[in-house]
């Protein structure tokens, strides 16, 4: 009966941030499950991208044709990923020189978030732990949670995006020719004198867009997260809210078998939720910062508007 009253009251406090606890000291604020959580979803990132690249890599001469497959299944679904995002899915939409240089953030985006997403379905502050108690009582509480579900988290990893968008902007525009963007375009600013009304209210716009397409990333990554994981904790609290209102074993037997279904179904959707919500990061990253290229058939205009201009 205890597991079934573990979830407590509030769904919430399953999903917020708590302070690490180490035996009988008392809570530090500055290090939080959370933060633990990240720094290992750091290192499992590393370790498992660098053993893939390891396999991918071409191998000894020995194995004659085979030295140029990957080895394992863990570098074989990576490379997969990899090739399927960078190819079929960022060169379409930047362009081929500008997805294999991109190709390196946005795919360190992609594995990162998703690998904190996936540690952070691991219900590690449900667990019981060395004392018979849980999570709220524990006198060992270290890791836990997920740290995509902290909104801090997604405010620095949307924060390194808008850097890497001016970049971008200002060595494929130049100063000027950012400026030009903010207003509208070159074909705005150089164009009829009476279409300059409009000219501020667009560099009002686009200024407020530098700041709300990184906190539009920023926003819908911690609501996906946060939301999934309190709403999976909200159907695993039905079976202790049956028993404190009936104080039946049977009624809260039923309750808890459906919420469990339930919960189970959830938790796979999550799953997919946890892939798909590392993938709009880097997909909408990918947007932001092509938005600031020239693309191919402007280039390729820009030149056959020169070559008819020399011609006549």
């Amino acid at each position: 009966m205890q597991f079934l009253l573990a979830s407590g009251n509030n769904p919430v406090s399953h999903v917020l941030d708590a302070p690490v606890r180490i035996g009988g000291m008392e809570p530090y604020s500055g290090l939080t499950l959370q933060v633990v959580t990240l720094f290992v979803g750091l290192i499992a990132f590393v370790a498992v991208l660098l053993y893939a690249s390891k396999n991918i890599s071409t191998g000894k001469e020995a194995l004659g044709h085979r030295r140029y497959l990957s080895r394992g299944r863990i570098a074989q679904v990576i490379e997969v990923m990899c090739l399927y995002l960078r190819d079929d899915m960022l060169t379409p939409m930047m362009g081929k020189k500008d997805a294999h240089k991109f190709a390196p953030f946005l795919l360190t985006l992609f594995f990162l978030i998703l690998s904190l997403n996936l540690i952070g379905m691991v219900p590690m502050q449900d667990l019981q732990l060395i004392t018979g108690t849980w999570i709220e009582d524990a006198q060992l509480a270290v890791v836990g949670g997920t740290a995509t579900a902290n909104i801090a988290v997604n405010a620095v990893l949307a924060f390194f995006v808008f850097i890497v968008i001016q970049a971008h902007g200002f060595r494929e525009l130049g100063v000027k020719g950012w400026l030009e963007h903010l207003c509208g375009g070159h074909e705005l600013v150089a164009g009829p004198k009476g279409l300059w009304l409009v000219v501020p209210i667009i560099f009002v716009v686009e200024v407020l867009g530098l700041i709300i397409k990184p906190a539009a990333l920023c926003i819908r990554l911690f609501a996906n997260m946060f939301g999934g994981h309190t709403l999976l904790a909200t159907l695993l609290m039905f079976g202790g809210m049956t028993w404190a209102g009936t104080n039946s074993g049977l009624a809260t037997a039923g309750v808890t078998l459906v919420s469990g279904i339930f919960a189970i179904l959830i938790t796979f959707m999550e799953l997919f939720v946890a892939f798909l919500q590392a993938f709009v990061f880097m997909f909408l990253s990918a947007v932001f910062i092509s938005l600031m290229s020239h693309h191919e058939e402007e280039a390729e205009a820009h030149e056959l508007d020169g070559a008819t201009a020399a011609a006549h």
